[in-house]
């Protein structure tokens, strides 16, 4: 069953560049695993320290195994300073 999640990350004024190439480094060994069919990032057009996340997993195993691979926790570990809050992750069904 496909899993479909959006997250919501927030940087702190005057990191939004770090975030940025940290978020990069993220998306692309993000996309290359197995499970991932689809990881894109934006940024808000009102507040630049905001980004969302719009994630589709094929199952919960593969993203269990996502938060555990390496690019990942060293994305967590990369901004554990200039994060603004907690990330916001919503799972979500597909409606249409």
């Amino acid at each position: 069953m496909k899993i479909y999640l959006t997250a919501l990350v927030k940087c702190k004024a005057g990191t939004t560049a770090q975030m940025k190439d940290f978020l990069d480094k993220l998306v692309a060994a993000s996309r290359q695993e197995e499970a991932c069919l689809q990881y894109e990032l934006y940024q808000s057009t009102t507040d630049e320290t905001q980004f969302v996340f719009h994630e589709t997993w094929a199952s919960q195993e593969g993203l269990d195994r996502h938060v555990k691979q390496e690019h990942f926790q060293l994305f967590s570990q990369q901004i554990a300073d200039i994060i603004d809050g907690p990330l916001g992750i919503y799972k979500t069904d597909r409606v249409h």
